[in-house]
């Protein structure tokens, strides 16, 4: 590894400087745009969308069991919003139920700490890559109204506060901008 020095303080030198360390790591190339777009002002990074490859490198999941597509609106540290196409051909609508598919809701509260999970990897970078989130606690999940094939769900994730290894979250799910579950749940990231 190439040995740097950073000759300036600020968001950008910074990033320039991982960018060069940590060259291997795909995803700082998939970031370089953004990287030099970002503001010196001390705001929050951001990130428009990343596809599901990089939700892939990001956390452990798969399929059955990866139930986010992409994520957009991407505020490190802050919030993001995962999205997933609900498709007929998914397995638990094998029996849940067969003559009216309806997604679970604890699958939806699943697509949400996967949203939450892929945000705190991407906000703590490639070192925590694969990490296994696991959720601490759930409270006041609500559900509002079924969903099923067809429906495009957006899950707004945005952080209440984090302690070392410990996030705070609070979600909502919308389809078609209709709100259809909402949780607050916290996770813990096993370093």
């Amino acid at each position: 590894m190439p040995a740097a020095i950073a000759y300036s303080t600020g968001r950008k030198p910074l990033f320039r400087l991982a960018r060069e360390a940590f060259r291997p790591n795909k995803w700082l190339d998939d970031v370089d745009k953004e990287v030099e777009a970002l503001p010196a002002d001390g705001t929050p990074a951001t990130l428009e969308s990343i596809d599901i490859m990089r939700i892939m490198e990001a956390i452990p999941h798969r399929y059955p069991f990866l139930l986010i597509d992409r994520m957009v609106d991407i505020v490190l540290g802050q919030s993001a919003v995962g999205i997933k196409n609900v498709t007929v051909n998914e397995p638990h609508f094998q029996g849940h139920f067969p003559a009216r598919p309806v997604m679970p809701g604890v699958l939806i509260i699943e697509a949400m700490a996967q949203t939450a999970a892929t945000l705190v990897v991407l906000t703590l970078g490639p070192a925590f890559e694969g990490k296994l989130v696991y959720f601490m606690t759930i409270d006041g999940a609500k559900f509002r109204r079924p969903v099923g094939p067809g429906d495009q769900l957006r899950i707004h994730v945005e952080k209440e506060r984090s302690r070392a290894n410990v996030w705070k979250f609070k979600g909502v799910a919308r389809v078609d901008g209709v709100s259809v579950a909402e949780a607050t749940f916290s996770a813990m990231i096993m370093g």
